[in-house]
């Protein structure tokens, strides 16, 4: 069950990752086949293993999770690796919900406005569920499942048996997954850079989720177990058991080509603190709503003292501004952040 949208994340360090341009692609001979030792992958850098969704609250996951990630002219290239002893899942049709299987979930936003953002996820026996989702649940949805990564590549290697209970994968291993995500495929979120490769220096918000159920055998065959909610594993912590948070992704920032990861130093962006300031406002609204059955006219009522934050009325909602030194950014009720 996911929490009320009014309750706020528990604030988070968020993930960084500095994606290398590659000539190696699809268009140069690469195949994909799930496997991450191949030279195509061996300068990339691997983000940080995941966490707990909730963050360092909770206790480190069981098994080890981590991605890679690299760019060309027509894909984002995708690479993850999921430890685990007894890879499991049932599903094999295209856009079932995959994580009610153990799966591995990609998240992006080329825009970072809390809006029109994507979704995929793949599960060992390489079924995807992909999906667009105008804006978060929080905030009405909804969710297009009938959206499909056009020209998407995908890859599933299993370093050992899969439904077997009877046998397990060598230790630290379990199965990895390659993904080609087509630019063009990204044409939804209706602003630059919508449908097509960024350029060097953009930069996305990102984050990466793996879902983890507890198993028992049953009948000779794996089952989860009944009563029990899963575990949700993450590269970016979330401060709150809800993927769909997108201000707490992590920051994707996409390099020039020729220049190594190691060799790059990632610069925060100026209007993130503005950014914070806004969303404090957003749930402090959202809690108020829940009080008082409407939304506050004041900063005074929402009990908040924001330097640079104005807030008023705006219909039947509100709207907010908050200046940086990139710029202003107004948010209006429903979560959405535009830059100015």
């Amino acid at each position: 069950m996911a929490p009320p949208v009014y309750l706020a994340p528990t604030p988070q360090a968020r993930r960084r990752y500095l994606c290398p341009h590659t000539r190696r692609g699809l268009g140069s001979g690469l195949v994909l086949d799930g496997r991450l030792d191949k030279p195509f992958w061996q300068d990339v850098p691997w983000t940080d293993l995941f966490v707990d969704i909730e963050g360092d609250a909770r206790p480190r996951p069981t098994w080890a999770t981590r991605a890679k990630l690299a760019y060309d002219a027509t894909y984002l290239y995708v690479g993850a690796e999921l430890e685990e002893p007894h890879p499991w899942a049932i599903l094999t049709k295209h856009d079932e919900i995959v994580y009610y299987d153990h799966d591995f979930e990609v998240f992006l936003s080329p825009t970072g406005d809390n809006h029109r953002y994507y979704e995929l996820e793949i599960n060992a026996l390489s079924t995807v569920f992909d999906l667009f989702i105008e804006k978060p649940y929080r905030d009405g949805g909804p969710a297009d499942h009938d959206f499909d990564f056009a020209g998407l590549k995908k890859a599933v290697h299993l370093d050992g048996p899969i439904n077997d209970p009877a046998r397990s994968a060598p230790p630290g291993r379990g199965w990895s997954v390659e993904l080609a995500i087509a630019f063009e495929s990204l044409d939804r979120h209706g602003e630059a850079p919508a449908g097509r490769a960024p350029r060097p220096g953009d930069r996305w918000r990102l984050n990466f989720s793996r879902v983890q159920w507890d198993l028992e055998v049953h009948e000779g065959a794996w089952r989860k177990i009944p009563g029990r909610a899963e575990h949700n594993w993450v590269w970016s912590p979330q401060g709150i058991i809800d993927m769909h948070r997108p201000e707490m992704w992590g920051d994707l920032e996409f390099l020039p080509p020729g220049t190594r990861a190691s060799d790059a130093k990632f610069v925060p962006e100026p209007w993130r603190g503005a950014d914070d300031a806004l969303h404090r406002v957003y749930y402090a609204q959202r809690g108020y709503q829940h009080r008082h059955g409407r939304w506050a006219a004041t900063l005074v009522e929402l009990g908040l003292t924001e330097p640079g934050v104005n807030l008023q009325p705006d219909g039947d909602g509100w709207q907010a501004t908050a200046e940086s030194p990139a710029g202003r950014l107004v948010m209006t009720s429903d979560s959405r952040i535009v830059k100015i």
